[in-house]
């Protein structure tokens, strides 16, 4: 069956992109699923249905999000003893059987949960927002009204309450006592840590928002992390926490209407922020949000400037290869810079400016 071919493939791929990103566990195991998948075994039968699904859909890695909801729940205690997530030891051999034991055993509890879109916040992009925004108010002394599209629980948006440090351990900049800790996070040059940024409002928008501090967000946040990378879990871990007491709104809405929304303001900067996000738009999206950025910057006065911060993958010049760049806009006068360069999961920020 071609769907059947189109799912081991999309599969496999989705194991190279978990071996690339860090994470061996996900990456042995989506293998394996996908030797079962080809096989008819209990993976097939579990996604069942979703055999045309686009590589878009990440069905994959729902798969894998969901079971991990399991161990995560207590409901998988063979496969959490190889979860580092849930206090057990990376092994992908007994991994695997353990796997594929609740795939075969909870295939009626698994059916549904492929339903949900895999969002995970990734904390460690905040170091590009964090210090993109110290660049801005140094610019340009006046407080910051955040808003980010493309923002799942809104994480992100109390990226001022997380502590980051310097790759050479000779600088940290927030405040001493977050539980929310980013060793590393930034390389090249230092970010203008003596900028005063003051964050007076932080909105953003979901086409599906999770609330981070309701214990269901919570689970649902901590599933898409891959078990194996245990700083990356605990990061989310200390991140809701910090969302429990900072509060932030996140709407219900499409990423092209929320920036129709939006409206310099006078005495504070208004700046539009997303990560790791555009490519899921469509292109009539993208043109739109665009377009509606750019008219609004022609609003935009020194009394009431706007940002357009971005850490995306893009290209510098049209033949290079794509990387995550740390891109900012400004208006009045529509000036854009590239700041620096970030990763996947957004550790290390290396700053060139």
């Amino acid at each position: 069956m071609a769907g059947v071919d189109h799912l081991v493939r999309t599969t496999r791929e989705q194991a190279d992109f978990c071996q690339a990103l860090g994470s061996p566990l996900y990456a042995a195991l989506l293998r394996r699923c996908a030797d079962d998948i080809d096989a008819g075994g209990p993976t097939a039968r579990v996604l069942a249905g979703h055999e045309d699904d686009p590589g878009s859909a990440a069905t994959p890695l729902r798969l894998l999000g969901s079971v991990h909801r399991l161990v995560l729940q207590g409901e998988a205690p063979a496969l959490a003893a190889y979860y580092p997530s849930a206090g057990g030891h990376a092994e992908s051999d007994g991994a695997w059987l353990a796997f594929r034991n609740v795939l075969d055993q909870q295939a009626e509890r698994l059916a549904p949960l492929l339903g949900q879109p895999p969002q995970t916040n990734e904390v460690g992009r905040a170091s590009a927002l964090a210090g993109g925004l110290l660049h801005l108010v140094r610019e340009r002394d006046l407080p910051v009204a955040l808003h980010e599209i493309g923002s799942s629980a809104g994480l992100n948006l109390r990226a001022d309450a997380f502590w980051y440090s310097a790759a050479d351990g000779t600088t940290a900049w927030g405040p001493p006592d977050s539980p929310v800790r980013l060793p590393g996070a930034w390389a090249g040059a230092t970010p203008p840590l003596e900028a005063a940024l003051r964050i007076v409002s932080r909105s953003g928008s979901d086409v599906a928002p999770i609330d981070p501090t309701s214990d269901e967000g919570r689970l649902r946040l901590l599933s898409y992390v891959w078990p194996d990378q245990i700083e990356r879990f605990e990061r989310v871990q200390h991140a809701i926490e910090v969302a429990r007491r900072i509060p932030a709104t996140v709407e219900a809405c499409d990423a092209a209407t929320a920036v129709r929304r939006l409206e310099p303001v006078r005495g504070q900067w208004t700046v539009l922020w997303h990560s790791v996000m555009w490519q899921y738009l469509a292109s009539d999206d993208q043109a739109a949000i665009t377009q509606h950025i750019e008219s609004v910057g022609a609003t935009a006065t020194a009394a009431a400037p706007l940002a357009h911060l971005s850490l995306e993958p893009r290209r510098r010049e049209p033949d290079e290869e794509p990387t995550f760049l740390v891109a900012l806009q400004t208006w009045p006068g529509g000036a854009q810079r590239i700041l620096g360069t970030g990763a996947a999961h957004g550790i290390p920020t290396t700053w060139e400016l």
